[in-house]
């Protein structure tokens, strides 16, 4: 499920104006979340991965010699190690969604022992995904989507939804860009976009660093810039974490982003103040910006 706010950010960059545009959309999304169910309005593309791969293949480069920089897109990479804000896996299932009203809209259900998310994947489907508890258990507690369902398949192997962040993100000639950088809960639907914002800081570092400045400065940008927006991203979960049930499970996950909220404060504080903004898909100095 793409958001309106991501795919107007795709289609900016890449200068495509429609695309996706023929694709299914969710109109509105019925949320219960600590308290009686409210209907409240949505706009987000229904797509697979394959899809979006697709439409937005990379252009094939040809590579002589080894590299002078690397972006790691994915693990391994060559030092540090993964930070994880919370202990909540994960599994998705695919489902026959008995109502019609379902088509256009996703349900978002907190219970005792975690949450689910249901969106639908064409006609008289959809796809849940239970975090915390294992499925059947969260389904046992749900008034909102257990009556609407019934599982075609078996969930799938269980994988990590936890805010999440390597240290270090960058390194002499290397950096860590999109989920291999930091990774966001699903609660909040920006991954998509936090991923695309990523590659345009990190395309932008690369340019000022073949361009013969100074690569240490610009890397802490880069790595300022990316746990300030973890940092954002944990205070906001906090909120929907601290909101969705009294139980434990609950208490120690938002306890955990808590912690984590104060670790990035304490990483940013160890750094200088942002010396660069972004200028279309360039970074210049502040001074010269201003």
């Amino acid at each position: 499920m793409l958001s309106e706010a991501a795919l107007a950010l795709l289609r900016d960059i890449f200068g495509r104006p429609d695309l996706f545009a023929d694709r299914p959309r969710v109109r509105r999304r019925l949320v219960a979340w600590g308290g009686r169910p409210v209907v409240v309005p949505h706009d987000a593309v229904l797509l697979t991965e394959d899809d979006l791969q697709s439409a937005l293949a990379p252009l094939a480069m040809a590579m002589a010699g080894e590299a002078d920089f690397t972006i790691f897109a994915a693990p391994p990479l060559p030092e540090g190690s993964l930070r994880l804000f919370g202990d909540r896996g994960a599994v998705a299932a695919r489902v026959t969604v008995r109502s019609p009203a379902c088509a256009q809209e996703c349900r978002v259900e907190a219970v005792p022992a975690g949450w689910l998310f249901l969106v639908p994947a064409g006609e008289g489907e959809g796809w849940l995904m239970g975090i915390g508890a294992p499925l059947d258990a969260l389904l046992a507690d749900s008034a909102l989507i257990a009556p609407v369902i019934d599982m075609t398949a078996s969930a799938s192997q269980p994988f990590i939804t936890a805010p999440r962040i390597h240290a270090p993100l960058c390194g002499e000639g290397w950096l860590a860009c999109g989920t291999a950088a930091i990774g966001f809960d699903p609660i909040c639907g920006d991954g998509t976009a936090q991923s695309v914002r990523e590659a345009i800081l990190a395309s932008a570092v690369l340019s000022a660093i073949a361009e013969g400045a100074d690569a240490a400065p610009l890397l802490t940008h880069y790595r300022s810039m990316l746990i300030a927006a973890m940092r954002r991203h944990l205070q906001l979960c906090a909120h929907f974490y601290g909101s969705g049930g009294q139980g434990d499970w609950w208490r120690a996950q938002h306890a955990a982003l808590v912690e984590g909220h104060g670790w990035c404060t304490a990483q940013l504080a160890k750094l200088p103040e942002p010396q660069f903004l972004l200028d279309g898909f360039r970074l210049v100095p502040r001074q010269a910006a201003a």
